[in-house]
């Protein structure tokens, strides 16, 4: 493994919880930090954008009508003329 070092300025009461979490878990506050960041990335990686989310559902509950979307001005002229007739 090829480590570099990298710097992080944190505010002293997060200092503090690293310390007190290093001294706690007998590790160095470096083992924790890289946790903490492969946790942050597998959290970030799982993120699931809507389209994707809603993947299985796109087309499963369809009318069956394949020109619905090309129709529709047609469709409500008919409502509109069936509804106005019937008073």
């Amino acid at each position: 493994m090829n480590a570099q070092i990298t710097t992080a300025r944190l505010p002293q009461n997060t200092r503090n919880k690293l310390i007190m979490l290093s001294r706690l878990k007998n590790k160095t506050k470096s083992d924790i930090i890289k946790e903490s960041l492969d946790m942050y990335y597998e959290c970030e990686e799982k993120e699931i954008d809507s389209f994707t989310l809603g993947e299985n559902f796109f087309g499963n509950y369809g009318s069956g009508d394949g020109d619905r979307s090309v129709t529709y001005k047609h469709r409500i002229k008919e409502k509109l003329h069936g509804r106005i007739h019937s008073y």
